[in-house]
């Protein structure tokens, strides 16, 4: 069920979450299959893509000193982002690196 709080995004680019000294990788779940491929977990996918979490927070913690707030990482082209402390930020930098659009029906 889509809700005012659900991001699409491809599945290269993955949302992380800084917390206090953690790292939070978000799931999330699936909305299209195209291909009809078997869903992955996290660690398997990132091995698909040559990288690890642990790689992934490294170069997080490079690009804004690990500041709270939430982070996008293009596991594909090895790109990360910061993007703010707030979920609406996400989609603001996804917007910005042109994936998504504004609802056409307003919020």
């Amino acid at each position: 069920m889509l809700t005012a709080d659900t991001i699409i995004r491809p599945i290269h680019y993955r949302i992380i979450e800084r917390r206090g000294k953690i790292w939070a990788f978000r799931e999330g779940e699936t909305f299209v299959n195209l291909f009809n491929a078997p869903d992955l977990d996290m660690e398997d996918l990132f091995s698909l893509f040559d990288t690890s979490m642990e790689k992934i927070a490294a170069e997080l913690r490079r690009i804004n000193g690990g500041k709270q707030g939430y982070y996008i990482a293009n596991i594909l082209d090895k790109k990360y982002y910061y993007c703010g402390r707030e979920w609406e930020d996400v989609k603001d930098k996804l917007k910005e690196l042109g994936i998504g659009r504004p609802d056409p029906v307003g919020n």
